[in-house]
């Protein structure tokens, strides 16, 4: 069996490079680990210290488009049997991948998220604790899903699936357009618990207000969507 570990990466100089070390490192068993960087249209060296890094793929986008359209040029070159969602901020750490994919290695479940709130994490930032709780109730309102974090960076699938869900994401609207398909689909969001190391705005962190909105805006258009 083989896991696609996806990472859309944008102006990751700082982290990169430790990142992929620690996923690299994480032992996963016997399944086989395949770690696609699609690089975003960095301005900064991102791509030119991912250019010095064995054992991955590597695509880059001429241009940036935003996260949801990284993960789907991801997804297109990826080859693995369940695919993982990696941000390359190291706010969620790979020592959970064994967490996460477990329940659909002993089928139990076809879509995982990890959860910080399951993981009771103390440090978030009250703005984008608050934002996540808001656009979890309206998922789960919309839906007649019972999950805690939506907004969530790890979200883990089987890949026949996730392929076949036809995404048109390119921003940070690829976890409400993702959520939507698969809860209409009427196919159970399984969570784990995982940690939780937030970075602030001034250390790089790219969310924004107007990505919240976003993503409720994107929950309800897919909920009437035919």
């Amino acid at each position: 069996m083989k896991l696609s570990i996806i990472i859309p990466s944008y102006n990751e100089e700082s982290t990169i490079l430790d990142l992929i070390d620690i996923v690299k490192r994480q032992d996963i068993g016997k399944i086989i680990k395949e770690i696609i960087v699609v690089d975003d249209g960095s301005k900064d060296n991102t791509y030119n210290l991912l250019k010095t890094i064995d054992g991955i793929k590597l695509v880059k986008h001429d241009k940036n488009f935003g996260k949801g359209r990284a993960i789907r040029t991801g997804l297109e070159k990826s080859t693995g049997d369940i695919i993982l969602i990696q941000d390359a901020d190291l706010e969620l750490s790979p020592s959970d991948y064994p967490a996460l994919i477990k329940p659909i290695i002993d089928g139990k479940a076809e879509v995982v998220y990890g959860s910080r709130i399951l993981g009771k994490n103390i440090k978030h930032s009250l703005l984008y604790y608050t934002g996540g709780r808001i656009i979890t109730f309206v998922a789960n309102l919309l839906y007649g899903i019972n999950i805690t974090d939506e907004p969530i960076g790890y979200k883990v699938f089987k890949a026949d699936l996730l392929k076949k869900l036809n995404l048109e994401c390119n921003r940070f609207e690829f976890c409400p357009e993702v959520t939507a398909k698969i809860a209409k689909k009427k196919i159970k969001i399984h969570e784990v618990p995982v940690k939780y190391n937030p970075r602030t705005v001034s250390e790089g962190k790219k969310l924004r207000f107007n990505d919240g909105i976003q993503a409720i805006l994107t929950l309800i258009k897919y909920r009437f969507k035919k």
